[in-house]
């Protein structure tokens, strides 16, 4: 059996006795008559007739009297939620020392355990998430019913509008898919669950990257590929807070819809400009309503496009408001106004200056990176290898002239110092260049 994430359940007594303890569990409200017409058949169960196997021996019977358990579980029962917890745990104990995790009969007595827990009632949706999260750390790393578990934990927690309550990541999510040993259409169908529920939970943000993840699960040019694709790109554009296309763009179900109309918005807002966009839009009126998109929305987001690019050209350097409000086609007096929008998308860092009617430039994001904006750094990098260059050769010719004053031999203490002063007008040359 694969390692699991926690220690085993160890439970104390007999087979027996464990079976008794659970019987008693699920019976211990009823009337003294109906308890002991329900006890009945378990003990009759229990006891070894002359000529039987020991049942310590007997795999058969034992998997026989747990089934019979495994029948009466009806809900969570009526104890503490410590009482709950143990019922399942020693439940659990029994379900993996008696069938292989994978078997078909394992499978079929966790689809119903989990059946069970999941419709009971929503206000015991405490007790519900720890039972289920120790389910999922009792069962092998690889086997295929961890799907199961979380996919109950899910739908439980998703029900209860308490999805945090997981803690859920695409780092766990990617690593159980590496784990699990499951059909690449269930780890698809796991995929696009977590998708919806994130939707449902009201952060499209969230949803949007595991969209991504789910896309790519698909085959590139299968139907489903080509429609997840095609609402994929949709998505990205409706939402205000994404400007990163480039994920979206390398994956191969969304290259393969490249004569879809929403394929060229795409491109548009990876690599081209408002003028553009303004070309789209005439041609393709209609799409805005098809596909539930803002225009003034997008109008918005590529404009701040368009300015980090102009930005990415220009880092290290004052931008000209006039060149802004040309390439954003706005007025002057707006200029101010989309910086401030860009810096706050997070897309550009720099100074606005209304003395001179400048931004100076000193971060921003590229929007992909190809050829030319690898020529684009590879011009940063020359400019400030250049200025280095300038710097050392300022400090090189302050300590030609520091040797020269004092002879050209150090002179202890004073003459460390000098030079250590020298040095500190190097730096501050640096720091002004």
């Amino acid at each position: 059996m694969a390692p699991t994430d926690s220690v085993s359940v160890f439970a104390e007594g007999t087979f027996e006795e464990q079976i008794q303890e659970l019987v008693n569990y699920v019976v211990r409200h009823q009337s003294d008559e109906d308890r002991a017409a329900f006890i009945k058949p378990f003990q009759d169960a229990l006891k070894t007739e002359e000529g039987q196997k020991p049942l310590e021996e007997d795999m058969n019977r034992r998997r026989k009297i747990f089934s019979m358990v495994l029948r009466e579980v009806k809900g969570l029962g009526d104890g503490s939620d410590k009482e709950i917890e143990g019922f399942f745990n020693l439940l659990y104990s029994h379900l993996f020392a008696l069938h292989s995790a994978d078997s078909p009969e394992t499978t079929q007595s966790l689809t119903s355990l989990l059946q069970t827990i999941s419709s009971s009632p929503s206000e015991q949706a405490a007790i519900k998430y720890r039972i289920l999260s120790n389910l999922f750390n009792a069962t092998p790393r690889q086997s295929a019913l961890r799907l199961l578990v979380y996919n109950s934990l899910l739908h439980v927690a998703t029900f209860n509008h308490e999805l945090e309550v997981l803690g859920l990541s695409r780092t766990d999510v990617e690593k159980w898919l590496k784990e699990w040993q499951v059909s690449p259409e269930q780890k698809s169908a796991f995929l696009k669950s977590i998708v919806d529920a994130f939707a449902k939970a009201g952060q499209p943000t969230i949803s949007y990257q595991y969209t991504l993840s789910y896309v790519r699960s698909l085959p590139p040019t299968s139907e489903t590929g080509k429609t997840a694709a095609v609402d994929a790109i949709a998505t990205a554009l409706r939402l205000p807070d994404i400007f990163d296309f480039d994920p979206l763009f390398k994956l191969d179900a969304v290259v393969a819809v490249n004569d879809h109309e929403l394929f060229s918005l795409l491109h548009i807002f990876l690599n081209e400009g408002l003028s553009q966009f303004k070309t789209w839009e005439g041609k393709h009126a209609n799409a805005f309503q098809k596909y539930n998109l803002d225009k003034t929305q997008l109008e918005r987001k590529i404009r701040l496009l368009t300015l980090s690019s102009l930005g990415f050209k220009n880092i290290g350097q004052d931008l000209p408001y006039a060149t802004i409000a040309s390439t954003l086609q706005v007025d002057s007096p707006e200029v101010e106004k989309w910086v401030i929008d860009v810096i706050r998308a997070g897309l550009l860092s720099g100074k606005l200056s209304q003395t001179t009617q400048t931004v100076h430039i000193t971060r921003s994001a590229a929007r992909t990176f190809e050829r030319e904006q690898w020529e684009v750094l590879e011009k940063q990098l020359v400019a400030w290898k250049a200025g280095l260059g300038g710097v050392l050769e300022v400090i090189a010719t302050a300590r030609t002239s520091l040797a020269r004053r004092s002879g050209g031999v150090g002179t202890g203490t004073a003459g460390e110092e000098k030079e250590g002063n020298v040095l500190e007008a190097g730096k501050r040359e640096v720091v002004t260049s």
